[in-house]
């Protein structure tokens, strides 16, 4: 029996010495993964025809939207409000740099974006491509789209998309900081917008 619990009680301590190592490796990755900058490599065209890369993502605090030229409600209500908080926080445009990526690149030339983007604000370059390209920048920053028909029965007719609304917030060197949900308050998005120029000024 004494030879039963003491192998008990050892199986126990082996078993704390694991989760308390695991628990270890957890917080190292956890402290990793806050250094490392998100989304892949990727080569581009923003909307005044130029080639745009990762690099651009990672020179100051950066403001991402995924998005499309027809979406008829969150786009461009996101788009507008995107563009009233970066002049209330960064009323010179030098301290946030903002983009917004198609996911729609069949239709969504970099021509058209720019467009679209003149009319709903001055604060947000538009960067479209290959569709190839755009999936796996996509994919890459864990986005999500899909087409959808507008009619079932003609799935090569009329169609829109559904995406991710949220806008992700990257630091100075690119590295995730937080994400502003569509729809968010006001004051939630503002105090978001001005801890990231903070951290880019610690």
């Amino acid at each position: 029996m004494k030879n039963f619990r003491r192998a008990l009680w050892g199986s126990i301590a082996a078993i704390c010495v694991v989760i308390v190592w695991l628990v270890y490796e957890i917080g190292e990755t956890n402290k990793e993964m806050m250094h490392i900058p998100m989304g892949p490599a990727f080569a581009l065209t923003a909307d005044d025809g130029s080639e745009i890369t990762e690099t651009a993502f990672r020179e100051g605090p950066t403001a991402i939207f995924f998005g499309f030229t027809h979406c008829p409600e969150v786009c461009p209500t996101t788009l507008y409000e995107l563009n009233g908080w970066l002049h209330e926080v960064d009323p010179d445009g030098d301290r946030i740099d903002a983009y917004w990526i198609t996911v729609d690149p069949e239709q969504d030339t970099p021509e058209m974006m720019r467009r679209y983007l003149s009319n709903v604000t001055d604060r947000v370059i538009g960067i479209a491509g290959d569709p190839d390209k755009v999936r796996a920048m996509a994919d890459g920053f864990g986005v999500y789209y899909e087409k959808v028909p507008l009619d079932p029965n003609d799935p090569k007719g009329d169609y829109t998309m559904n995406h991710t609304a949220s806008v992700f917030l990257l630091n100075d060197g690119g590295v995730l900081q937080s994400t502003i949900a569509y729809q968010e308050d006001h004051d939630t998005a503002i105090e978001k917008l001005k801890r990231l120029i903070k951290t880019d000024n610690d």
